[in-house]
């Protein structure tokens, strides 16, 4: 908040001092703005890549899933909290959830833990690949 007073406050200065005109100012903004804009676009694709870089995911993303198996590792793992038909019941419905998240997301909500109360599951690439192709049916 103090940054966006000082900005405003120096961008008012410099019109009444009229030491720029106001169209160079505009242009610097909107310059610095594309900058803040490609800067913030550069540090998501560096997470991305260095997302699926990883091994793990590298692993998961090659392979070819069986809905069938994926289902039955849904149901031991995550029934008990996503309710038997994915519904939700503690957890959140998972319905069209492959609409809703990537495959890349939703790996590494399955492996994080970061949103408790959901545990941290650590599958083998085959069982994560069969619980996605399950999820891509719900």
């Amino acid at each position: 908040m103090k940054n966006s007073l000082y900005l405003s406050f120096t961008v008012r200065n410099l019109l009444d001092n009229q030491t720029i005109k106001p169209e160079i100012l505009i242009q610097k903004i909107s310059l610095i703005a594309l900058s803040i804009l490609l800067t913030i676009l550069l540090v998501i694709l560096g997470v991305h890549q260095w997302q699926v870089s990883d091994p793990y995911v590298k692993s998961v993303l090659s392979l070819r899933g069986d809905p069938v198996l994926g289902h039955a590792i849904f149901q031991m793992n995550c029934a008990g909290c996503h309710g038997l038909e994915a519904d939700g019941r503690v957890g959140p419905s998972l319905r069209n959830i492959s609409g809703r998240k990537s495959k890349l997301k939703l790996i590494h909500q399955v492996i994080s833990g970061r949103t408790p109360p959901m545990p941290q599951f650590q599958p083998s690439p085959q069982e994560m690949t069969d619980l996605l192709s399950y999820l891509e049916t719900l």
